[in-house]
């Protein structure tokens, strides 16, 4: 059985157990992947944070993308995940941890601002207080215009309004890849330059 279909079947029989901690019952597409990878820059330096990152679709498109493995920091909740992950990409930091509380993860490593967050978590499950938490931690974590990257199955922004104000970023959708299955919208998240100067 290759990697691709055993990745398959792990992801659905985790999402059978547990339909709201999976945004869905196979993997993100490569296509979908690449396009959140695109959203982080080259240009800038700094650690790269991925939340969610399931079986490791994203993790490699950040990685062709060109983002250096010692910039790579993946945060992962699941146990059977987190393990995976770590035999998968040895030259990455993989760390079994949860996203509401990644500020204090990331201190503990002396990384206290980022160049992005990069998340495949099904934000759209989340109680309203939950998104908050994980969308205060990141937007602390980022300098001006850099990007909390997050896709969705839905047609509209995965992040309520009103916590878009009271966090004071602002949301643009990067583009929809059809091909995915589902089909998915990739948005960014930033704090404007005005705001950060505030």
């Amino acid at each position: 059985m290759n990697s691709t279909l055993r990745d398959a079947k792990l992801f659905l029989s985790m999402w059978l157990k547990n339909p709201l901690s999976i945004a869905a019952p196979i993997p993100s597409s490569a296509s979908l992947a690449q396009l959140m990878a695109r959203q982080v820059s080259l240009v800038e330096s700094g650690p790269v944070i991925e939340l969610g990152s399931g079986t490791g679709v994203v993790t490699h498109a950040l990685l062709n993308h060109g983002v250096a493995p010692e910039d790579l920091i993946v945060i992962e909740r699941d146990p059977t995940l987190y393990h995976l992950l770590v035999d998968r990409f040895p030259s990455v930091r993989v760390i079994h941890g949860d996203a509401l509380e990644v500020r204090e993860t990331l201190e503990k490593l002396g990384v206290r601002t980022v160049r992005a967050v990069v998340s495949s978590l099904p934000l759209l499950t989340f109680p309203v207080f939950n998104q908050l938490a994980v969308l205060h931690e990141c937007a602390h974590l980022l300098g001006p215009d850099n990007p909390f990257v997050q896709f969705t199955y839905s047609p509209f922004s995965p992040v309520r309004r009103r916590l878009l104000g009271h966090l004071g970023l602002v949301a643009n959708a990067a583009g929809r890849v059809w091909s995915n299955v589902p089909p998915a919208t990739v948005w960014r998240f930033c704090r404007p330059l005005e705001y950060a100067a505030s």
